[in-house]
């Protein structure tokens, strides 16, 4: 098989199956991570796609070759990796998947000992080098064994500790799992919920027959919105193909801006733990902070991307942490994102709050109105930056911990480039003003796409 680098990245590999990520390729990355960390015992999982579980075989052989013994949990999420390496307490753990990318991708998500993760900065770049190079340290002595192992009853168990489902209102919740691999832990869940759930292609099925599994597509949203509206549900959740994104539906079918659920969801952690840490990413921050402040917690930046916020919350042992791209963080879950704990926390606060979800939620869309990420295509993103920086950092106040983030009075923007992509990516707020949103947001994508 031949090899490529195409798919590795700033926070992961991904990419085309078998072209660009494949057994070959799964096998050396196996070899290269005990080089780079010398670990003894780890575990592996993969997704639903059908390249996963051989995918997941030739890593497992290449980490048994040099000498680290496995425990495959099998069939997964993402998050219930962080969860066995952290609670089985071992040296690492990798996870075969390509998250919400189409059916011909697949992937490795790389974590050393307490799910921290590897990524291009932290040692991703070294494995890719020893990959490249076909160069290892010779094969061990005493090959490593392979344990079969099913985390899932303990990972349910300490998903059930971060809310008390005693207390849930008889909720209708619309579970939308889009064929990817929630719909098991769904399942389990409903189990101990006092709720009546209405659950969306949830049965596992790598061919994706109902689309990719990525509910940040527009179009991929249609389907749960009406079906909230059929069920007259009070919420809906849909995830991601391996669920460590969530994404939340109000009553009306209305779907909820990732930015207003970090402000949303820190209400849960910070009334339980007062005068806590809330971690926020730069993209758009008034909502965040404006809800963190009032409930006594302190809010730290931290450039988005899931390796800094998970540093960050580390170093300030935070009990929470969000962006606005839908990833949020837990300090009890070792500091790693969890789709899962996004849909019980909703389920609790809603259980909790006398209005419905779309009322909420319209208040502090009033308040903070919000383009979302706009996306542009530019030749050159480092110099359409600097050009909107001499132009708007002048009268306004800048910070640069994520792109360019530029304040006023009544409104703000940031303005960064992809990690992955030839483009720029544009979020702009407001005081309560839609009109000055609308104005300075068209403004903006003129002068940069000019």
């Amino acid at each position: 098989m031949e090899i490529s680098n195409k798919g590795f990245g700033a926070y992961d590999i991904r990419g085309i199956y078998p072209s660009e990520v494949n057994e070959e390729l799964a096998y050396r990355v196996g070899r290269a991570y005990v080089d780079l960390i010398g670990a003894r015992k780890v575990c592996v999982g993969h997704d639903i796609r059908l390249s996963g579980p051989s995918i997941s075989e030739a890593l497992v052989r290449g980490l048994n070759e040099a000498g680290c013994d496995v425990i495959d949990i099998g069939q997964c999420g993402t998050e219930m990796i962080y969860f066995a390496t952290a609670h089985l307490k071992l040296d690492g753990g990798i996870m075969v998947t390509a998250s919400h990318n189409p059916k011909e991708y697949n992937g490795m998500k790389l974590v050393r000992e307490g799910a921290r993760p590897i990524s291009s900065d932290t040692g991703l770049k070294e494995i890719e080098k020893k990959v490249m190079a076909n160069d290892f340290n010779p094969p061990a002595a005493k090959k490593g064994g392979i344990e079969q192992q099913d985390v899932t009853d303990e990972y349910v168990k300490h998903l059930l500790t971060y809310i008390d489902a005693e207390k849930l209102k008889p909720l209708t919740v619309i579970a939308n799992s889009g064929n990817g691999a929630a719909g098991p832990i769904v399942n389990e869940l409903e189990k101990h919920l006092p709720i009546k759930v209405i659950k969306m292609f949830n049965e596992c099925d790598g061919t994706f027959p109902n689309g990719v599994p990525n509910p940040m597509l527009v179009e991929n949203r249609d389907v749960t919105t009406r079906t909230v509206i059929e069920h007259h549900a009070d919420m809906a959740a849909a995830w991601d193909g391996d669920f460590d994104r969530c994404f939340i539906y109000d009553e009306k079918g209305g779907f909820i801006e990732g930015y207003y659920m970090v402000g949303f969801l820190a209400q849960s952690f910070l009334k339980k733990a007062p005068g806590s840490t809330v971690i926020y990413d730069p993209r758009m921050t008034w909502n965040t902070l404006e809800i963190v402040k009032a409930l006594g917690g302190k809010a730290v930046m931290c450039k988005s991307g899931h390796a800094f916020i998970k540093d960050k919350m580390r170093s300030e042992n935070a009990i929470y942490g969000g962006e606005m791209s839908a990833h949020h963080y837990f300090r009890n879950f070792s500091y790693c994102d969890s789709g899962m704990l996004v849909w019980l926390t909703t389920m609790e606060l809603l259980s909790e709050a006398k209005r419905p979800l779309s009322e909420l939620m319209a208040e502090r869309m009033e308040k903070f109105p919000c383009s979302g990420e706009i996306n542009s295509t530019v030749d050159d993103a480092k110099a359409v930056i600097a050009r909107i920086e001499k132009e708007y950092a002048p009268s306004g106040e800048v910070n640069k911990v994520d792109g360019l983030s530029v304040e006023y009075k009544d409104w703000r923007f940031n303005l960064r480039m992809s990690n992955t992509e030839p483009v720029i990516r544009l979020n702009v707020e407001t005081r309560g003003d839609k009109a000055l949103l609308s104005e300075k947001t068209e403004e903006l994508l003129k002068k940069i796409r000019g």
